[in-house]
């Protein structure tokens, strides 16, 4: 008898989680891996927020929250999307999640009924796909390149429209590629959403405060739009609270309720504690997360040059968030003792076991050709990973005519 449910069994396991798990095994190895898989800022997070966390416990803050947030946290979000923004989402149109994923799964479940199609632009984040798979959607793609910086047009998203279209779900600044849309970018998007109003948008903006472009720029600015767009964020990367697990979303009314219900049902409110820091966070002294943009830039500036270096190795210009999605695709069919590179996933695997350098393979964000790199690590290790990387590509040779490496 099998046990498990279809739903687990059709799940794929989180490919970033997956590497940074083997990263671990090899470090426990003995192992000196560098690990460049992982969306973490190395920084720790600032100390007014820790100081909040500690006076919320000594505070009694210490019982079930609200399901939607502490009604101070929600107002303090609410005043962050009016202030930074430009965004009207009142308190009750807030909804504070276990980190932006549950945030977004909360979307996507209470959205997405099976059969409806949700608009995913590669690369995407793996987890948009698998909450499709949860949400029993269809996932429909709309592939980029390089050469465009990973970036939609909107002749693409008006032939991917379909009548059953229910979501589109991107993410500015993008993980993997860093790629930010503009302001002009975005209009001509919510031009084509203008036409179709079946369709809800997800915007992920979780990289929100580590952009290189100056101003964020939010497609819910766009007033055509207005009431179709939930914008999905949290504190994770830009105050270096992974571990707090605190995220949230400004939403349509309706659209909040049901994420409040559908979370009532399976986690109640975020923890007690994380969201007091969040509150510090948000309405705090805001000169550490600038110090820490200004950081990921140098380190971006810094792997750029590094790949450029490389040899066949075709880098993007990533103009926010900590990652890079160079093109690999000249190692394709390359060699090297028992290794035979016939995709990403293999190069990706190669990298870490022979260069002790882990990376994401693309095909995890729906991309075969690339991988994703990220500089949320100290510039020396981004120095020592991409010297070790250099020398495991430089080993990888095409065979000759005769069958032979050359």
């Amino acid at each position: 008898m099998q046990f498990l449910s279809q739903r687990i069994q059709q799940l794929a396991e989180s490919e970033t989680l997956q590497t940074a798990r083997l990263s671990r095994e090899l470090r426990a190895q003995g192992v000196d891996v560098i690990d460049l898989s992982l969306g973490e800022p190395d920084f720790p997070t600032p100390a007014h927020i820790c100081h909040a966390a500690k006076n919320a416990i000594d505070q009694g803050f210490t019982r079930y929250p609200p399901v939607a947030g502490y009604p101070e946290l929600r107002q303090a979000i609410s005043e962050k999307f009016r202030n930074e923004n430009a965004l009207e989402f009142a308190p009750e149109q807030v909804v504070v999640s276990t980190g932006a994923k549950q945030a977004l799964a909360n979307v996507m479940l209470v959205l997405v009924n099976p059969g409806e199609e949700v608009i995913l632009p590669a690369p995407y984040w793996v987890s948009y796909r698998e909450m499709v798979k949860l949400a029993q959607g269809t996932m429909v793609t709309i592939p980029t390149e390089v050469h465009n910086n990973f970036k939609i047009t909107p002749e693409q998203l008006e032939a991917a429209i379909t009548p059953r279209t229910k979501v589109f779900c991107f993410s500015s600044p993008c993980n993997p590629t860093g790629s930010v849309y503009t302001a002009d970018e975005l209009a001509a998007l919510a031009d084509v959403f203008e036409r179709h109003p079946h369709v809800i948008i997800v915007s992920d903006e979780i990289y929100e405060h580590i952009s290189f472009t100056g101003a964020h720029h939010s497609i819910a600015q766009c007033k055509a739009l207005h009431g179709r767009v939930v914008v999905v964020n949290g504190v994770s990367k830009a105050y270096a609270m992974t571990g707090w697990r605190l995220g949230y979303i400004g939403a349509p009314l309706w659209l909040a309720r049901a994420c409040d219900k559908m979370q009532g049902q399976i986690t109640s409110g975020a923890n007690a504690i994380a969201q007091r820091a969040a509150l510090a966070a948000l309405t705090g002294d805001q000169t550490e997360t600038h110090r820490m943009r200004e950081a990921f830039r140098r380190r971006r500036d810094l792997i750029i040059d590094l790949l450029q270096q490389m040899p066949g190795v075709i880098p993007n210009r990533p103009e926010g968030a900590f990652y890079i999605f160079p093109d690999i695709s000249h190692y394709i069919g390359t060699y090297y003792k028992n290794w035979h590179i016939t995709s990403a996933d293999v190069l990706a695997d190669y990298l870490i076991r022979e260069a002790h350098v882990a990376v994401v393979t693309g095909k995890a964000f729906g991309n075969d050709h690339c991988i994703r790199i990220s500089y949320a690590a100290s510039e020396e290790k981004i120095r020592l990973g991409m010297q070790r990387m250099q020398e495991a590509l430089t080993r990888l040779q095409h065979k000759s005519v005769g069958g032979e490496s050359g």
